[in-house]
């Protein structure tokens, strides 16, 4: 039986864990590019709630999509087929580069990692992995350990899971090096997110692809953050031009439903059978529908090379305010402000604009709807240009 002060609720704690640390604003309305909180005022949203918001908030053909498919079927588990499932798959077989037609649904960024690990050590028959310092991949057990920070490694340890071998951003010669026999993936992020939107280079990317394929290894990409149109094609491989055995998606997937994928190589599936994966919720009707709906509006839209243009437009403005360096690709950039990028957004706040920090605490992270548009993007830089005076 409760006692009768958690019943009432006297001298209790919050209820929900207070383990996010939150911005100033309560939205109980979205549209676009824009929030509007509780008392009406409107808030221009340059973070997209981590990148989610791939096609802005509430559009109007994923909302249709979602209540549709919602009246018609609200779940069913992976134990039936389920035509829309099937058909975004196909989808984004077709959108990735060949070989990569396999897809494995799921239920969030992490999953979809945790998922294509499994899938390098099950295919290798190795343990080892190789990440990127800087690297953000989960808070699963198996993600954590490839995470890059000590609170996440620790978390790793307290799971039992073997840490990754963590190399320098960028750099061949250290990569070259870690990857052996031992090795069953090396996992990288083509543009690493949440260090403060830093793309490799061309040229590393390519040279881990070599590697891999030498010495027999996995190369995965975590496109959870920079997929999805966000930096210059679908795929981040296909705007890099490297393509590797899986790579996963997430965020901007369903405009704002729960989804994960894995979008796989042959190499990596052929010898799977029944139950060696699997995800309840993985590949539910109503997530497929709005991500079938989401890609749509993408393509007619033309909001892949929305983000390109409108990416473009503010790296140039910020640089002319005299921001030192951007980092990204499209509309996944890191403004190098040489100042505490938290005061630089406290500041934007108080002109009802949205931006993210990043684990570099003098990058400033933009991560807007692909739909932003060059009005919006003056608006943030002239907020910009008022809090960095």
């Amino acid at each position: 039986m409760l006692s009768q002060g958690a019943a009432s609720g006297v001298g209790a704690r919050p209820a929900l864990l207070p383990v996010y640390a939150s911005m100033p604003v309560r939205p109980i309305r979205g549209r676009g590019s824009w929030l509007i909180d509780e008392d009406g005022e409107e808030w221009l949203d340059a973070y997209g709630g981590h990148a989610v918001a791939s096609t802005g908030h509430s559009h109007p053909d994923v909302v249709r999509a979602i209540a549709e498919q919602a009246e018609r079927l609200l779940f069913y588990s992976t134990a039936v087929p389920l035509p829309q499932r099937e058909e975004l798959a196909e989808k984004l077989a077709v959108l990735c580069p060949d070989p990569l037609g396999q897809v494995f649904f799921c239920n969030s960024g992490a999953e979809a990692n945790e998922n294509a690990l499994h899938l390098a050590r099950r295919s290798t028959n190795r343990q080892t992995i190789v990440t990127l310092r800087g690297g953000w991949h989960g808070r699963t057990a198996a993600t954590l350990a490839c995470t890059d920070g000590p609170r996440y490694e620790e978390a790793a340890r307290r799971a039992g899971m073997p840490l990754s071998v963590k190399v320098p951003f960028d750099d061949v010669a250290a990569l070259d090096a870690a990857v052996d026999d031992r090795v069953a993936a090396v996992l990288v992020e083509p543009v690493q997110g949440f260090a403060g939107a830093r793309d490799c280079s061309p040229d590393f990317l390519r040279a881990a692809r070599r590697i891999c394929s030498d010495r027999g290894a996995a190369l995965l990409f975590d496109e959870v953050q920079c997929g999805v149109g966000r930096c210059g094609a679908f795929s981040a491989a296909e705007a890099f031009g490297v393509t590797p055995d899986a790579l996963t998606f997430a965020k901007g997937l369903a405009g704002g439903l729960p989804i994960g994928a894995v979008v796989a190589a042959p190499s990596l599936t052929d010898s799977l059978t029944p139950g060696d994966l699997g995800s309840t919720f993985g590949g539910g009707p109503v997530p497929c529908a709005a991500a079938l709906a989401n890609i749509g509006v993408i393509e007619r839209e033309g909001l892949i090379a929305n983000a390109v243009e409108v990416g473009g437009h503010l790296a140039r403005g910020a640089r002319a305010l005299g921001v030192s360096r951007v980092t990204g690709r499209g509309l996944l950039l890191g403004l190098h402000l040489g100042r505490p990028a938290v005061e630089v957004q406290r500041a934007l706040f108080a002109h009802r604009i949205l931006t993210g920090t990043s684990t570099d605490p003098q990058i400033l992270r933009l991560l807007p709807p692909l739909s932003f548009s060059l009005r919006e993007a003056d608006l943030l830089l002239a907020g910009l240009e008022e809090v960095l005076q």
